[in-house]
């Protein structure tokens, strides 16, 4: 089958970002034929002046909508598109020149109907941007499971940077009204209609996230409210590792009282623990403000998910 891309992007205030993204795509090592739809749900900041700054380079379709959130707009530009594998992708990404020439490489020599690729933080991010990149992607804190194909078994859709065939989107109707969560939920319907899912590594993007501690807080507790109802709406799906971010902030809680208590031993192996996270760091960007900040955005990670875990899970019942 000769695959035909259209990316999808959602937009929501974000005219910078998106600029950064589409010049990126301008740069692709790619010689097929791509399309770039971008929805605009509902913003008051319009991004048609940085469409027209790229009308001559690109293929692009501007669509203007009534907000309604991500997953509607990206089953409104899947709908709209011509092509027959769609990539959806953020607005806060760049993409990397080989990333559509990997991904049709890899569906080339492996097909499957969806994939996901991981995330890198780019040279020119800020120190905190870098941190939160290495929170969310560490193995140290999420286990590899976002970006390495031995971390993951199999493979959970991120919303960031993912591909879905137009076969797979009519046959599941796309992205659910999820708020948080609807990639995952997505991925499990997926599997329910016996489309496969892999991670193609080299189709990663670089992923800005948040630009602030609070902003980055209250993202991670979104997904921590997330799971709890993705696990009662699949049951088969839930796993005891989704519980480790509420154990360890109770965890936190107690070694403080344990050493009020004289037993400080709890508090000194989350010490350790938090300086491994400083070295990994550390070796991993070379660069001691990023690596101290990745103890806090760690630190706040744990804390978001795990309290948006723990509400969702005891006092909320939402399906």
């Amino acid at each position: 089958m000769k695959l035909n891309f259209s990316i999808i992007i959602p937009l929501y205030n974000r005219p910078k970002e998106i600029d950064e993204l589409l010049e990126s795509l301008t740069k692709q090592d790619f010689s097929d034929d791509f399309e770039v739809l971008i929805i605009e749900d509902g913003s008051t900041e319009k991004c048609e002046a940085i469409i027209e700054k790229y009308s001559n380079e690109l293929n692009l379709k501007y669509f203007f909508k009534e907000n309604s959130g991500a997953g509607a707009s990206r089953n409104f530009g899947m709908q709209k598109a011509s092509g027959n594998y769609f990539i959806i992708l953020d607005s806060d990404v760049i993409v990397p020149t080989q990333y559509l020439s990997e991904v049709k490489k890899t569906l080339e020599i492996y097909y499957t109907d969806a994939f996901g690729g991981p995330d890198a933080a780019h040279q020119s991010f800020t120190l905190l941007q870098k941190a939160i990149n290495y929170s969310m992607t560490s193995f140290l804190t999420t286990g590899g499971i976002r970006g390495k194909k031995n971390g993951v078994g199999k493979f959970q859709l991120r919303s960031f940077n993912l591909g879905i065939s137009k076969t797979a989107f009519e046959k599941t109707n796309g992205f659910s009204k999820m708020k948080n969560g609807e990639d995952i939920d997505l991925t499990f319907r997926l599997w329910e209609h016996g489309f496969e899912t892999q991670l193609v590594e080299k189709a990663f993007v670089f992923h800005k996230r948040r630009s602030s501690i609070k902003q980055f807080f209250k993202q991670t507790y979104g997904f921590g409210t997330a799971r709890p109802i993705l696990n009662r709406k699949y049951p088969r799906t839930s796993k005891i590792t989704y519980w480790f971010p509420s154990f360890f902030i109770l965890g936190f809680g107690l070694s403080f009282v344990f050493l009020i208590l004289g037993f400080p031993q709890l508090l000194y192996f989350y010490g350790i623990y938090f300086v491994l996270i400083f070295m990994d760091s550390l070796f991993q960007n070379k660069n001691l403000q990023v690596a101290f900040l990745s103890v806090f955005t760690s630190l706040t990670q744990f804390f978001g998910y795990g309290l948006g875990f723990l509400k969702s899970q005891f006092f909320s019942r939402q399906h």
